[in-house]
């Protein structure tokens, strides 16, 4: 940033300092033409005549006394075709370079390196006195040191001052540029201090510009030490609900029980629903970091639909709603949720399974309807505990599907709530997930 405020402030300074230069230079050399341009017409056009012998001669001497001090640097020269030049004294054995240009009416203005180490601004102008045919070409040159010298004096001024403005802004730009940036640095050493231990957060004694970084990180902080809580108390929960399994199976091993291989298939089975249950909230919880995931509801109700109809053929699953909406839920998960949902409705129901989309932004809701028996009001709440089942018919299950089912839809922000099907008269269980 500073290396770029250097470049472009010089950059600046310098098309400026040319304009300026040119503005003033050209100034000074309009001034001194205007000098030149007042001696031609007043000194010698005002003052000049043609005498008895047809030359040109002065009714009054010039006013300007260099015109007659050799070399002085002001001088004049009159020329005409067939005529001898008629010079001032100052020329002393010089003579000034006739241009050929006819007809110069106005003014003209250049400047001259015909003396050697004299360079001159020349002013001249053809001018035919009364009482002679001819042309006269009336010619003033003074030495061009005068303005030399100022310009060399305007420019080094315009120099220095560009100089030291330009390296003054240079030093203001960088202690702008350090001290709006030295909060940053003081957020690298508290992130540092956070590595270390040291602290757990970012103060918030920031300025405006930097606190909404310094809350983000705070606010990433937050997150990172949730799922890092979460993690853990899964791992408890795993570690305990594999400890009672696992004591049993040591148990009938150490007692040579005879039984022991119908006690190993039934705790081995036990152990791996739980198993399965934390997996899947732990496969959730990873994905739930992607703001990006999303879904469409009906292309995974449409996969389920046919994995249902080939477990059971004696069930019919239709499919109603919005075709186009989505949901802020990786696909995996989604199509695990609405398996359970679906698989259970075919399984204890007669034969009939609805399913509807709705969306209520920035919620979908998705509800699934079976024709079976349906559940009583009291007991619904009981079929979110992991490992409990209402079904006495014996139909194979786990026992975990609707435990999942929520855990998987709390961790989207979700919700999953039981009701009476109106239509079908079973079971209605009302999937809300956060739209795409």
């Amino acid at each position: 940033m500073i290396v770029v405020a250097a470049i472009w402030i010089s950059v600046l300074l310098f098309a400026g300092g040319l304009a300026l230069d040119r503005v003033l230079t050209t100034s000074i050399v309009r001034n001194f033409d205007s000098q030149l341009d007042y001696l031609l017409k007043n000194a010698l056009l005002a003052s000049s005549e043609i005498g008895p012998d047809g030359e040109v001669r002065f009714t009054r001497a010039p006013a300007d006394q260099r015109f007659l001090e050799p070399y002085s640097g002001l001088y004049f020269q009159i020329s005409g075709e067939g005529a001898d030049a008629f010079p001032s004294r100052s020329l002393w054995d010089r003579r000034l370079a006739v241009r050929p240009a006819p007809n110069l009416i106005e003014p003209r203005f250049y400047d001259s390196g015909e003396f050697q180490e004299e360079p001159l601004r020349v002013i001249e102008r053809d001018v035919v006195l009364p009482g002679s045919e001819v042309r006269w070409r009336f010619q003033v040159a003074q030495t061009r040191e005068i303005i030399d010298a100022q310009i060399r004096e305007l420019r080094s001024v315009l120099i220095w001052s560009f100089a030291l403005l330009g390296l003054g802004l240079v030093i203001m730009a960088a202690l702008q540029t350090l001290y709006g940036l030295w909060p940053l640095r003081r957020v690298r050493k508290e992130v540092v201090a956070i590595r270390s231990g040291g602290k757990t957060r970012i103060p918030d004694d920031f300025p405006d510009e930097i606190r909404p970084l310094t809350d983000e990180i705070n606010q990433l902080l937050a997150h990172n030490e949730a799922q890092a809580e979460e993690a853990r108390r899964h791992a408890g929960n795993l570690a305990h609900a594999l400890k009672t399994p696992l004591t049993v199976l040591t148990n009938a091993a150490t007692a040579r029980d005879p039984d022991l291989d119908t006690t190993v298939c039934r705790e081995a089975a036990v152990m791996r629903r739980q198993v399965d249950h934390h997996l899947a909230r732990a496969r959730a919880i990873g994905r739930r970091a992607s703001a990006q995931a999303r879904a469409s509801v009906w292309d995974s109700l449409e996969a389920v639909q046919r994995a249902v109809d080939r477990l059971y053929e004696h069930a019919t699953v239709d499919i109603a709603g919005d075709k186009q909406a989505e949901v802020r839920v990786e696909r995996q998960d989604l199509d695990e949720m609405l398996g359970n949902l679906v698989e259970n409705a075919a399984k204890y129901g007669h034969g009939r399974v609805f399913v509807t989309v709705e969306d209520r932004a920035p919620m979908v809701d998705i509800i699934v309807e079976d024709d079976g028996p349906g559940i009583a009001e009291e007991q619904r709440n009981e079929l979110f505990t992991r490992g409990k089942r209402l079904d006495t018919t014996g139909k194979p299950g786990t026992g975990l599907g609707l435990a999942i089912v929520r855990d998987v839809a709390e961790i989207y922000g979700g919700r999953i709530t039981l009701e009476e099907s109106e239509d079908l008269g079973g079971l209605l269980a009302r999937l809300t997930l956060p739209s795409g």
